[in-house]
């Protein structure tokens, strides 16, 4: 495999695994909140989202033959434990880990997509670029929702950023 595949596959196989985990801690959140707390129909219309991007992941992967990320059981396990626990902390700080996560992923992408520049792979780009202006609605949608008046925002804000940063890390290679 050429240098250019082996970092789309990578590219592939971290996007993929994070919008798994995305998944997987609006289901936490979900699980706790329920379907009539405050702002849980926005989760419930984020969390849709999340799982369409995943399975158009998914089916990329597929078609390639990239390897998913063997982490996959710990993001799952660690995604439904943050949605979790961001959800009994109450709404605000819920809507603070969507903000968290989706301005790390909003720059994740954007320098993917500064890599991807003059590639040929124009599926991969033009997804990334899509899901890109999605993951932006989803944090501005939880900015306007409070997520800054959560307890301990700028502390929940950034240890949620530097997890978010940790598992990208990790995702790319493993």
């Amino acid at each position: 495999m050429d240098a250019k595949s082996e970092r789309n596959a990578r590219i592939l196989r971290v996007d993929q695994a994070g919008e798994f985990g995305a998944t997987r801690i609006y289901a936490g959140q979900l699980a706790v909140m329920g379907t009539r707390a405050e702002h849980s129909s926005e989760i419930a219309g984020m969390a849709e989202q999340e799982a369409d991007h995943r399975a158009r992941f998914d089916a990329m992967i597929a078609e390639r033959g990239v390897r998913p990320t063997l982490l996959q059981p710990l993001w799952s396990v660690a995604g439904y434990a943050l949605g979790a626990a961001t959800a009994l902390m109450g709404p605000k700080a819920a809507m603070a880990c969507t903000a968290a996560i989706e301005t790390e992923i909003d720059r994740h992408y954007t320098q993917q997509l500064e890599e991807l520049e003059g590639d040929d792979d124009t599926e991969l780009r033009e997804t990334i670029r899509e899901f890109r202006d999605d993951e932006r609605e989803h944090r501005d949608a939880a900015l306007a929702a409070g997520a800054e008046q959560a307890p301990a925002y700028p502390l929940l804000f950034n240890a949620i950023r530097l997890g978010c940063r940790a598992a990208i890390k990790l995702s790319e290679r493993i």
